[in-house]
């Protein structure tokens, strides 16, 4: 498709048929992307098995039926009576084939870390599940990892999956207080913590967290701590274990696991109450993220990929799964994306030979007020794509990524899911072309549709984001809340997931999110999404971030009040009314904001997503809520009640 002159695709791919996506056409006989699609949500069981194949997927017991969704859509099961294990498919393959090929490298804030072999990861990842075994970790058991992104979280996480027990990541900026809240269900056996670490240039001792943490939630029989940054700490004889010894065990294979047996539980911050945990297992989770790996990002073996990221997020277990279990190899990185410069990730990205970035748009508009020719003195040849998810794209900081940065030749992958998702629903397909800050369309195997207020499809206009199908990858339910995962995605529509964002598809088929639903704002009637009030004010050279909210007004309902982040160096005086006036002459009259307030930082999550409802709640003087996923609380300072 070539879109329209208002709406051009701007990138098509080179069509070879190398990519992973053409050769699994080319073997189906599969003429198109658009015909692979359909068949892959017309015909499931036959996608997902043949994915298995192509990707070579190591079942330890073949599975005797694809999908069973006997107790109803929302608890389908997938790959029954099959074993994999999701530490195998990431590992022992790749040992024995390519045993030499960097498997991770370890970027830390402060220089470069460890850097390990396939046959080094296996060797390692083997001796560290022998080591929870000697601690008395088993199948079914939990074990919390409070690390930084690093080679040892990576290891951590595959040596969990390994022994066949459940691997609970916990963001490594948390306070303890959110670090307990995570370790009390399902009670882990173990923690796994480092000393500390450093960002910023400013230690971060995570021991002396973790330890009050434990503290607070109890029952934690085994602190592993990882001596990272040599941070001094407290001790506890007999509690407490040296990764240096766990690492020292005999190394053990992977147990057989069931396909439907939990490997990981991802706690997600609710906007009040307790954080809900996504179960995921490990035939659903590596499939879909192996399948999400090869034919969205196109991730072979041999290439690197990096995501800006932490274990907490969902990205970093899809970054460990869709690279490995691919054959790529991982680059980690501990520090802040723009320390000590601005040009950081450029640098990682040449130094290491990244061939897959990925990043969030907010973390593109920090830097782009630095200018490209920060990026230029380093070499991005290396760089076959971009990912991107985390929020919807406004278009200045996309082309700015695509045009000032990548030159044109390096497409944006931007897909859109979620934690509960276990991967995407929406993304980028190299082979549709790209339009800017476009989804692309819903990922192969992903029956995802756009419904209005009546549950009809609707194309043309925004509305609701659902999947009327299950997929391999999807929660199978929240820790001990199974109400609560119902009433939270399955109870609108029968049979329908209801996933909370805005979506639009426009007459060239190509997907557009618009935010999330529940930040809607409804001025005199006219419903819009955040994301284009913040558009406009972001399109002003002087302001480098945006958050819009909506507040009670007697006459209209709501009224829409904008929190702007002026670029450094920014002439501030007149900024208001400026930003006011730019909202206004893009949107309508209708959408000037009743005020404009300027602030030196907003609050946000480690992956970078603006909080709106906890700028809305401070606005308003209602309680923020659940603050546990705040990176900068400082920020909070500037956000005072109208």
């Amino acid at each position: 498709p070539q879109g329209t002159e208002m709406n051009p695709v701007v990138w098509q791919p080179q069509r070879d048929g190398r990519s992973n996506t053409e050769r699994f056409m080319a073997r189906h006989g599969i003429a198109d992307y658009q015909s692979l699609l359909e068949r892959s949500l017309a015909d499931p069981e036959w996608f997902w098995a043949e994915v298995i194949e192509f990707l070579g997927i190591p079942f330890q017991r073949r599975f005797t039926k694809v999908r069973d969704a006997t107790n109803g859509r929302p608890w389908t099961t997938w790959f029954t009576d099959g074993q994999v294990n999701l530490s195998e498919a990431c590992v022992d393959r790749w040992a024995r084939e390519t045993p030499h090929q960097t498997a991770i490298i370890g970027v830390r804030e402060e220089g470069e870390g460890t850097s390990l072999s396939f046959a080094e990861l296996f060797d390692l990842v083997g001796r560290a599940a022998g080591g929870l075994q000697q601690v008395g970790v088993g199948p079914g058991d939990a074990v919390a990892v409070y690390l930084p992104m690093s080679p040892e979280a990576v290891v951590a996480f595959l040596a969990i999956a390994r022994v066949g027990a459940i691997f609970i990541p916990i963001f490594s900026g948390y306070g303890a207080d959110a670090v307990a809240a995570r370790l009390t269900d399902p009670r882990p056996r173990a923690l796994i913590c480092a000393d500390g670490f450093t960002r910023r240039g400013r230690p971060i001792p995570m021991k002396e967290t973790a330890d009050e943490a434990v503290d607070i939630a109890g029952g934690i029989e085994k602190v592993v701590v990882v001596d990272y940054s040599g941070l001094a700490h407290e001790w506890t004889d007999g509690r407490d274990v040296r990764w240096e010894d766990l690492t020292s065990a005999d190394p053990v294979p992977a147990a057989a696991t069931d396909a439907e047996h939990p490997v990981l539980l991802a706690y997600t911050s609710g906007t009040t109450g307790r954080p809900k945990g996504a179960i995921h297992v490990h035939g659903g989770l590596t499939v879909k993220l192996a399948q999400e790996g090869a034919f969205q990002a196109e991730i072979e073996a041999g290439d690197r990929i990096m995501w800006v990221t932490d274990m907490g997020w969902i990205m970093g277990p899809w970054m460990v799964v869709a690279g490995l279990a691919n054959g790529a190899g991982l680059v980690t990185f501990d520090g802040a994306p723009d320390h000590p410069g601005a040009d950081r990730i450029w640098e990682i990205v040449a130094t290491n030979r990244i061939t897959f970035l990925g990043i969030s748009p907010t973390l593109i508009r920090a830097l782009a007020p630095h200018g490209a020719e920060i990026a230029r003195p380093h070499d991005l040849t290396s760089l076959k794509a971009f990912g991107s998810t985390g929020e919807p794209w406004n278009p200045d900081p996309w082309w700015w990524l695509f045009r000032d940065v990548g030159s044109e030749s390096v497409p944006i992958v931007n897909i859109s899911g979620g934690t509960e998702i276990g991967a995407c629903i929406l993304s980028v397909n190299l082979l549709q072309g790209l339009k800017p800050t476009s989804l692309g369309g819903p990922s192969l195997g992903m029956d995802a549709d756009v419904f209005d207020a009546s549950g009809k499809p609707l194309r043309g206009e925004v509305g609701e984001l659902v999947i009327k199908e299950a997929w391999p990858g999807m929660t199978r339910g929240f820790w001990g809340e199974p109400d609560r995962y119902i009433e939270t995605y399955w109870s609108r529509w029968e049979g329908v997931w209801v996933h909370g964002d805005w979506a639009s598809v426009d007459a060239d088929g190509f997907w557009y999110l618009h935010g999330r639903s529940d930040d809607t704002l409804n001025i005199a009637g006219k419903r819009i999404g955040p994301a284009e009030i913040e558009s406009a004010a972001v399109a002003l050279p002087e302001v480098v971030m945006a958050a819009a909210i909506g507040i009670p007004d007697e006459i209209k309902g709501e009224t829409v009040v904008v929190y702007v982040v002026p670029a450094a160096g920014a002439a501030v005086a007149g900024l208001e009314q400026r930003t006011s006036d730019a909202i206004a002459a893009t949107l309508g009259k209708a959408f000037r904001p009743k005020q404009v307030v300027l602030v030196s930082d907003l609050p946000k999550t480690r992956s970078a997503k603006i909080m709106r409802r906890v700028i809305r709640a401070l606005a308003v003087g209602e309680p923020p809520g659940d603050l546990s996923s705040l990176e900068n609380p400082a920020s909070l300072e500037g956000i005072t009640r109208l």
